[in-house]
């Protein structure tokens, strides 16, 4: 069982949400408004997020902003109306791993549910990767550059130490859709990508301020990613 929180003001999806949930065996508390997901979120641990963006109260990006500050290890799920790419990309951006285009099936939204909670955090025996001035300590879920703690959200986490594993060796799209969403995954691969932006984003502004030695991750266009060690 999983603790859930649905954030949706329509009644008839909020109620749906809540009812389905809870006959998956989930403990589900809704909320029908931004605000009260961000105070709900400040005094419970939640597994998994379904977030609205279309919120009455306060815009749903900046909602799902709140929530990755207050719980960097839930995941988070948009439900959105908005059809553009660009508002896809900064709710992404803003912390969210994954979304669905309203109307939804619901058959969709369960399985989905199901392959990121299966996912979450996965067990692991101590494996520590060192490239450069990058450290991957992968039972910790904790990565360091030159010493420092560099913040990564779940999934961004997770592809960095599948990238790791196969230092210097080409992984397909396919392949870490797989491995760090779900082997079922029925999403979009847009997901993938804003994540790995993040990541170079985060790697990089760690590695600035000391000049620290860091891996790159080279884009392999049609084919994937690489995790390119730092010369000798």
């Amino acid at each position: 069982m999983a603790r859930l929180m649905v954030v949706e003001d329509d009644e008839t999806i909020g109620a749906l949400l809540e009812s389905q949930l809870r006959m998956q065996d989930h403990e589900v508390t809704w909320v029908r408004a931004g605000r009260t997901a961000v105070r709900e979120a400040a005094m419970t641990e939640f597994d998994l997020v379904l977030l609205d963006l279309g919120l009455p109260d306060v815009d749903g990006v900046e909602v799902c902003r709140q929530l990755r500050q207050a719980q960097p290890g839930c995941v988070l799920v948009m439900l959105t109306a908005r059809q553009e790419e660009m508002d896809v990309v900064v709710g992404l951006d803003a912390g969210a791993d994954d979304y669905l285009t309203k109307p939804f099936g619901l058959t969709e939204l369960i399985a989905r549910v199901r392959a990121h909670l299966r996912r979450g955090v996965p067990a692991a025996p101590r494996h520590t990767i060192v490239i450069g001035d990058l450290v991957v300590d992968t039972a910790a879920r904790r990565s360091t550059v030159a010493g420092q703690e560099v913040k990564l959200r779940p999934k961004e986490f997770d592809l960095l130490a599948r990238l790791a594993e196969d230092l210097d060796a080409a992984v397909t799209r396919e392949q870490l859709i797989d491995d760090v969403w779900d082997i079922n995954w029925s999403g979009s691969t847009k997901t993938l990508d804003v994540h790995i932006a993040a990541l170079r984003s985060r790697l990089a502004e760690a590695a600035e301020p000391s000049g620290a030695v860091i891996p790159q991750i080279v884009t392999l266009r049609g084919h994937g990613y690489r995790l390119e060690g730092p010369p000798s």
